[in-house]
């Protein structure tokens, strides 16, 4: 009980140091974009149905999804990545500019299509809408050198104001060699949360790869009870991070750092998830968030996890709030 009662108190005051926080998000942006219908019969033209247009709305997604959580938490959240000069582009740099995040090191690239991802979502008058198709609209080829060196001038002029920096790959050609060597050589914290090159990103502090994402980098079929122990410790040893968080859906999370013995946390919460859409954004923000005000990988593990398990219980993309997190840390520990 007394353990219990001193993490509590713990927790309760990295959470309240998220204020004096600053981080940076260096990823891929994308806009979401959900539009919301009503199912009303099946058409005459082809066996589909038809849908009545409700009303939609945009979400930071991406890259942009881990630093609106960031945001959401009381940090100070520094946006540096491309987006097109499309009017998503637009559209996802003022929503930005609205939620209080300065926007220098936001790149517009001529002629380039910004990341948009359009769920459609259906159902009737009574039923929760659910998904039913998702549109993806994604760039091609890479960005000319030319903004390359401009986003990089802007990461080297924002990184010594800043605590940490989210590494958010999604696969969609942000983050080159150039800045990888440059971030190597900050002395901060440097958290990586990428979908399909996990391996690509070593000597940071952190990542944090779900069991899929482990299973890939490590030519494995899956992650099991059997094998999350080798697997973890394996892929610490390849990264060469101080510490590698698994997450592992509804069994949780299953925390490495190097010279200790592999730590499990139980899930918070319900295992009934209503959506799981950017949840590793979620994770990695309130685990660096964590980090750069100053707890422990444990601490941040334990902190990441109460947040995962809060927003996947949310519809769409989504964020958690500093007061959510922290009424649910004295909810599981009082």
């Amino acid at each position: 009980m007394r353990e219990r009662g001193s993490l509590l108190t713990r927790l309760k005051e990295i959470i309240s140091s998220f204020g004096n926080v600053r981080v940076g998000v260096i990823g891929d942006f994308v806009v979401d974009i959900y539009i919301y219908s009503l199912a009303t019969r099946v058409s005459r033209e082809a066996p589909v149905l038809i849908l009545r247009y409700e009303g939609e709305k945009m979400a930071l997604g991406g890259g942009a999804n881990a630093l609106n959580n960031v945001r959401s938490l009381g940090a100070y959240a520094v946006p540096l990545g491309f987006v097109g000069d499309d009017y998503e582009g637009k559209r996802l740099v003022t929503k930005m500019c609205e939620l209080g995040m300065p926007t220098d090191g936001v790149v517009f690239v001529p002629g380039r299509r910004t990341v948009t991802k359009t769920r459609i979502l259906a159902g009737s008058h009574h039923t929760v809408k659910q998904q039913v198709l998702r549109i993806d609209k994604e760039p091609e080829g890479e960005v000319p050198e030319k903004y390359r060196r401009l986003l990089l001038e802007g990461v080297e002029k924002v990184l010594p104001e800043l605590d940490a920096v989210v590494i958010s790959d999604y696969g969609y050609g942000t983050i080159d060699d150039v800045l990888l060597e440059l971030l190597s050589q900050w002395d901060g914290i440097v958290t990586v949360d990428s979908r399909y090159q996990v391996l690509r990103f070593k000597g940071m502090t952190a990542c944090t790869p779900n069991e899929p994402e482990t299973a890939q980098a490590l030519g494995l079929d899956s992650i099991t009870d059997e094998n999350i122990v080798e697997a973890g410790k394996r892929l610490l040893e390849l990264t060469g991070n101080e510490a590698v968080l698994v997450t592992r859906g509804r069994k949780g999370m299953a925390l490495f750092e190097r010279g200790k013995e592999p730590r499990f946390i139980d899930i918070y919460g319900t295992d009934e998830v209503a959506d799981v859409t950017g949840a590793g954004d979620t994770v990695i923000a309130t685990f660096t968030c964590a980090l750069a005000a100053g707890a422990s990988f444990y601490e941040a593990a334990k902190l990441a996890n109460y947040a995962g398990g809060i927003v996947v219980m949310k519809m769409g993309t989504a964020t958690v709030s500093q007061r959510e997190l922290l009424e649910a840390v004295e909810d599981d520990l009082s």
